[in-house]
């Protein structure tokens, strides 16, 4: 059964199993990247980035950057339980890091996690995740990072590609329908952006 997902209601968001190894160019220490990975519901229009943890800060700064390259926020996020979002799973009353609903009250979103063990709640990002993985971290396989930055700035060229590239059976692109659908229909746009910086 498919699920439909109406235009700016949900960003899904989740971590990638696969890492990327960053060097350091001084001492030779290799360090994995966590991969951060964000979809939007409705156009699959997606970020990805590495950040050294999944801590609340790097949990936090993701979404923050999420919403910059979208120049949107979605009216819910829908995140896995991951303890620096959710401090207690429950069907009806999740618990919800206090920092990261600060957040999502700043930007004028809310929070919802997806149930445990029910992947269907977050489809989209489970894809993403796989897309990611496959179009991008593949296709990095054969580079050495020196830096997260250096990193980050070789996975948004593979993001322009892969938001950007033709749907099978259906006409347009993840960009193209991002516009149409979720930006137009999210509860903040860029100049909303702009104008209300978050930092604690």
């Amino acid at each position: 059964m498919r699920l439909e997902h109406r235009a700016g209601e949900k960003m899904f968001v989740d971590y990638c199993g696969q890492t990327i190894p960053i060097v350091d160019s001084t001492t030779g220490e290799i360090r994995d990247a966590q991969v951060f990975v964000a979809v939007m519901g409705a156009s699959n229009y997606t970020y990805a980035e590495t950040t050294w943890s999944q801590s609340l800060a790097d949990w936090t700064g993701s979404h923050v950057r999420t919403f910059s390259y979208f120049c949107a926020v979605s009216h819910c996020l829908v995140p896995d339980n991951l303890l620096s979002g959710v401090t207690k799973t429950c069907r009806y009353e999740p618990g919800i890091n206090v920092t990261y609903q600060e957040m999502a009250t700043h930007y004028g979103t809310a929070v919802i996690p997806a149930r445990v063990r029910k992947p269907r709640d977050k489809p989209k990002v489970e894809a993403g995740v796989q897309f990611v993985q496959r179009f991008i971290l593949t296709g990095l396989r054969h580079h050495t990072f020196f830096s997260l930055a250096e990193a980050n700035a070789t996975i948004k060229e593979r993001l322009e590609l892969l938001n950007n590239r033709p749907f099978r059976k259906l006409p347009g692109t993840c960009k193209s329908r991002f516009e149409e659908l979720d930006y137009p229909a999210s509860c903040l746009s860029r100049n909303s952006l702009t104008s209300m910086p978050y930092g604690r």
